[in-house]
């Protein structure tokens, strides 16, 4: 993706990273209410 100037570039980079985070902490949030479903702890493998 091409961008008029660096300001831009670095404007659009700011803005991806901020919605990442959002979007993080918002599947972060539906994980933790749906808690574990009853199956223990997760083993991560």
């Amino acid at each position: 993706m091409s961008h008029s100037s660096t300001r831009a570039a670095l404007v659009y980079q700011h803005l991806l990273a901020s919605r990442d985070e959002e979007i993080a902490a918002h599947v972060d949030g539906l994980i933790r209410r749906l808690g574990d479903g009853g199956r223990g702890a997760a083993s991560g493998t």
